[in-house]
């Protein structure tokens, strides 16, 4: 009897193991899919041509959502291809809506 338990406990440590490391795969494969639905999302909710993001996504409490700023070139004729940045929240709830606002002043290069 002394022998099935402790071979009972050595099959659950193992599978709790095989659990927790499975878990964590998907957790880092959730991250990823996160931060391409993020960029794709931002990208195409700035009008910008050309948009890329300038730095890395900025991850805020659930409740917020992740921030992500963007540089690209204004659309139409008349901008004559000025350069543009957006500022991008993405919400993490459910619904994912993406607000966009102007950053052209958030960086400032010296000349």
């Amino acid at each position: 009897m002394k022998y099935s338990s402790i071979a009972l406990l050595a099959g659950v440590v193992w599978l709790s193991t095989a659990v927790t490391n499975q878990a964590l795969a998907s957790s880092s494969e959730a991250w990823a899919q996160h931060d391409a639905d993020v960029k794709a999302a931002c990208i195409k909710a700035s009008g910008l041509k050309n948009a890329k993001p300038l730095g890395d996504i900025v991850l805020f409490e659930d409740n917020v959502g992740s921030a992500l700023l963007l540089e690209g070139t204004y659309p139409g004729k008349n901008s004559k291809n000025q350069r543009g940045r957006k500022l991008c929240l993405y919400e993490r709830t459910e619904g994912h809506n993406v607000h966009i606002t102007d950053a052209d002043t958030l960086i400032f290069k010296k000349k």
